[in-house]
């Protein structure tokens, strides 16, 4: 086995039979030319080409297939019966030499060797000579040049197709990825906004322990908030999970701009001093709204966060067909404690408008509050 592997690597048992039977056949033909009356080679020195020919299309006619040719050209020379051993050394030049001047030189050779310039002949001599030439070394040249290109062409177009596959997995990977992080972002923007809001109501609960009928209240609405986390969260996991949890979980419509008086009222019932001004005036993508909704609610939850009982003010306007959306918090009061935040909701916000075209900026005023900004193109696929 190990010395199949390194003689003949890659090949399987049948191709090891096949190398052995083309030596036999080469070695056989050159020894059946001894005793003809052309062969200027002695018997003798014939069998022990015939052996050596035999020895070197076995051990090199795929590793080094000039050899074995040149020493066929040699016996052809010395005795031109035994032709019938180029076409195998010549099918290996074209098979497995890739260098096309030494193919050329090879045939040179083997024509130097047919014709023999040193002994003319007939006409019928360089008929027949020429006739040899194109059936014991062109032809069989020819074929196995043939051969190794249509092998070269499968393999690059095996290779291409691998190359493909692995691109598709990768494009594959990447947009399961890019789903999974669009999920994240909704659930934060949503989840953390509803639990936002239950932090504002308990302090609000707490503020108001001396009036029974407020704190009834704000704990409904404590209640009320909670359950809509619950169900918001449940499903976005039914949506990760995918196969039959996914496809079972309920998919509501996605919130837009005609939800944003309800995300605000919900915001002043928690106790956040929240005014909504302007609204858009024509028509305006699904996406833009969606987007637009998202940043007022990151907004607000962030208002409650970092300037609790700041006044808020949500302005949308739509100039000149784009949607301007801008939420204005004052200082607050107070300096908070510092609230626990992973950092990304702003960076989602910035990811999102990108992804639509649009322009993003949030950042400190001189007053002490915070702003965030966006403009959204209006029209369908982030066109204005």
């Amino acid at each position: 086995m190990g010395i199949r592997a390194r003689v003949w690597p890659g090949l399987r048992r049948r191709g090891v039979a096949l190398e052995v039977l083309i030596a036999l056949l080469s070695g056989l033909s050159v020894a059946a030319g001894a005793g003809t009356p052309d062969a200027v080679l002695p018997d003798a020195l014939l069998a022990v080409g015939a052996g050596v020919l035999a020895l070197l299309l076995l051990l090199l006619r795929r590793r080094a297939p000039l050899v074995p040719f040149a020493a066929a050209v040699l016996l052809t020379a010395g005795s031109p019966a035994v032709i019938a051993a180029l076409p195998f050394s010549a099918y290996a030049m074209g098979r497995w030499e890739d260098r096309w001047p030494v193919r050329w030189a090879a045939a040179v050779v083997a024509a130097v060797a047919l014709f023999q310039p040193w002994s003319p002949g007939t006409w019928q001599d360089v008929a027949g000579a020429v006739g040899n030439l194109g059936l014991a070394v062109l032809l069989p040249g020819a074929v196995g040049a043939w051969v190794r290109t249509r092998a070269e062409l499968m393999t690059a177009l095996t290779e291409r197709a691998e190359r493909a596959e692995a691109e598709r997995e990768l494009l594959a990977r990447d947009a399961v990825l890019t789903e999974r992080t669009r999920i994240a972002r909704e659930m934060h923007d949503a989840v953390g906004h509803r639990v936002s809001l239950m932090v504002l109501q308990a302090g609000a609960i707490e503020v108001a322990a001396g009036d029974p009928a407020r704190v009834e209240q704000l704990a409904a609405q404590v209640q009320t908030a909670g359950r809509q986390a619950l169900e918001e969260l449940r499903q976005m996991v039914g949506v990760l999970r995918g196969g039959e949890a996914g496809e079972a979980a309920p998919r509501g419509p996605q919130p837009g701009l005609a939800d944003l008086p309800a995300l605000v009222r919900d915001a002043r019932d928690a106790g956040l001093p929240v005014e909504l001004a302007g609204s858009a005036t024509g028509p305006v993508d699904p996406a833009a709204g969606r987007a637009a909704y998202r940043i007022v609610q990151e907004a607000l939850t962030n208002a409650g966060k970092h300037a609790p009982g700041a006044p808020v003010t949500v302005a949308v306007e739509q100039p000149g067909g784009e949607l301007l959306v801008r939420v204005v918090n004052r200082a607050p009061a107070a300096v908070p404690e510092a609230p626990v935040s992973g950092g990304y909701g702003l960076v989602g916000l910035a990811e999102r408008v990108r992804t639509l075209g649009g322009r993003f900026r949030a950042e400190p005023r001189l007053d002490g509050g915070f702003v965030v900004e966006a403009v959204l193109p209006a029209g369908p696929d982030g066109r204005s």
